[in-house]
């Protein structure tokens, strides 16, 4: 490395530490986005290999899935809602890209993944991605291409209006605050083939349900959805 990029580093580091998203340790390599000890500690679901799991349990006789999964549990004030926050609203993209790593593995590692033909990440709303720099669904996305090879399409998916805050809102009123948010772009490349739909979050499963609903009028197309994680009601 030359000597002005070297110094040039140590100065952004000193600046700006490159430091765990998740948990805020250094003990990071230069390319990673959460520690190795965050990365061994994550609350796994199992759901991957479990047919009728809770996440596929919200969307029964809603929308027609093959399978549905998330890959951790979230819980507030946690390191995953810490590592979240961090991607959503501090630009740290290179954590994002690390989770989808993460969850390429474990989705490699489950019996159904071998029949997805293509992931798709849930789109935003341009303004909000403008905002935030990126599609924190996109780069979860590419982190799992990146290790199964499978390709993702982007673009394929539009938002077009943007919604209100959901946080403070119940299944009903999601479901209705989704209603003809989300349009195909192109429907071609979707037609007869097994989709992986993905998203950072699933809780009432409303934003992915009427994601779902403008998929599955596409002729052919089998739907599975899987999110980094899961929301458990109390």
């Amino acid at each position: 490395m030359p000597a002005f990029l070297t110094l040039f580093h140590h100065l952004s580091g000193l600046f700006f530490p490159h430091t765990c998203a998740a948990c805020g340790s250094a003990n990071l390599v230069p390319d990673a986005g959460i520690c190795p000890q965050c990365l061994a500690t994550l609350p796994v679901t199992g759901y991957l290999h479990e047919p009728g799991n809770p996440v596929e349990e919200i969307f029964w006789g809603r929308i027609t899935l093959q399978h549905a999964a998330a890959c951790c549990f979230f819980a507030k004030k946690s390191r995953i809602q810490h590592a979240l926050h961090q991607v959503k609203y501090h630009f740290r993209g290179d954590a994002a890209i690390h989770l989808g790593e993460w969850m390429g593995h474990q989705l490699s590692a489950s019996a159904w993944f071998s029949s997805i033909d293509l992931l798709l990440p849930m789109p935003l709303h341009p303004k909000r991605q403008s905002e935030r720099g990126y599609n924190q669904a996109e780069l979860l996305c590419r982190g799992i291409s990146a290790v199964t090879k499978l390709q993702q399409l982007p673009n394929a998916l539009v938002r077009k209006s943007a919604t209100r805050s959901q946080t403070h809102q119940h299944r009903h009123e999601r479901w209705e605050n989704m209603q003809g948010v989300f349009g195909i772009a192109d429907p071609g490349p979707l037609a007869n083939r097994h989709i992986l739909l993905i998203d950072d979050v699933v809780t009432t499963g409303a934003t992915l349900e009427a994601m779902g609903e403008q998929l599955l009028k596409i002729p052919g197309l089998t739907l599975s959805i899987c999110c980094f994680a899961y929301t458990v009601k109390h």
